[in-house]
């Protein structure tokens, strides 16, 4: 066990890679959107790990999720109404909820 305070080194290994001024910009941008250093974000892509989903698709996603939960649950007092109309939209309504959560995921 090293001494509190000195500084053990993860990755000893560094390899050198070049890349364009807009190549530059556009990892640091993903790596900011995903929450991570840009260290860990190109680990992560290079290795294939946890899928990298930027933490506002992230957060978007489980909002969508909360929203159609309270939908469903809505379903049986609009259900008692007996008007048929509004079923329709509350279930065109969850369907377009699904959708953008699908889109969100496979974008990511």
């Amino acid at each position: 066990m090293k001494a509190k305070g000195s500084r053990e080194i993860r990755y000893p290994y560094r390899h050198t890679v070049r890349f364009s001024e807009a190549e530059e910009a556009g990892l640091r941008e993903q790596a900011t959107s995903a929450g991570l250093t840009l260290s860990a974000y190109l680990r992560r892509r290079l290795f294939g790990g946890r899928p990298i989903m930027a933490r506002t698709d992230d957060q978007t996603t489980r909002e969508l999720r909360r929203i159609g939960g309270l939908l469903k649950h809505n379903f049986e007092t609009v259900r008692a109404t007996g008007r048929r109309e509004d079923l329709e939209e509350m279930n065109r309504t969850l369907w377009a909820l699904r959708q953008a959560i699908e889109a969100l995921i496979h974008t990511a």
